[in-house]
């Protein structure tokens, strides 16, 4: 197994064994169910199909419940694949917990990052802006975003004003400093994407695999 769903349950601190006061996020990995076993043979790749967190079944369409009460699990609200490398003999309606994460150091934590709304360039891209004194009259825009003549249009890509956050963001290398097994809980060092309560990917780590 590769990762589990679990969802981000705030930041805390903790000390390490030289007494140093560390930042950890506190996440609870699991327990997910597997939905559906994907094979080489049947479908081309091997994966499995993980669920997580119970939903209600008059809010899970008739294929999606029928997928569910094949594999013998109830509904739940957040589906996602992860990959398999290697034999792995689990199967649907199997639970997998935080333990598949006991020998590892590091982890990579997918999430969705806090929406903030309509944002100027200043906060959303860090622009300088313009001065401040004697007369500016570009203090937080942008500055020329185009072109005259030639070729008489704003180019792709432009850095400007918009909707800022509510994206996809990938944290890599993040340590973990303890894992309670018995509880699902980890403690990754640093921030991690998305507010209290959102829901976040864990996979192992992909760089930093088994390495110190």
């Amino acid at each position: 197994m590769e990762g589990l769903i679990g969802k981000k349950l705030g930041m805390t601190q903790v000390f390490d064994a030289e007494g140093h006061r560390v930042a950890v996020t506190v996440i609870e990995a699991g327990p997910c169910v597997v939905v559906q076993r994907k094979t080489q043979e049947k479908d081309g790749y091997d994966a499995v199909q993980m669920g997580y967190g119970d939903q209600k079944e008059q809010r899970v369409s008739k294929p999606d419940l029928a997928r569910f009460k094949k594999a013998g699990v109830s509904p739940k609200r957040v589906l996602r694949e992860f990959p398999i490398i290697g034999d792995d003999d689990v199967k649907a309606g199997d639970t997998v917990t935080a333990e598949i994460f006991a020998e590892e150091k590091y982890v990579d934590i997918e999430g969705t990052s806090k929406g903030r709304g309509f944002a100027g360039v200043v906060k959303r891209y860090n622009f300088g802006g313009g001065r401040m004194t004697h007369g500016g009259h570009a203090k937080r825009k942008p500055g020329a975003i185009g072109q005259c003549a030639t070729p008489s249009r704003v180019a792709k890509n432009r850095k400007m004003p918009g909707h800022m956050g509510t994206v996809r963001v990938l944290q890599e290398n993040l340590k973990i400093v303890e894992l309670k097994g018995d509880e699902n809980l980890i403690l990754v060092r640093g921030a991690v994407p998305g507010a209290t309560g959102s829901i976040v990917y864990i996979k192992k780590s992909l760089k930093k695999r088994n390495k110190s």
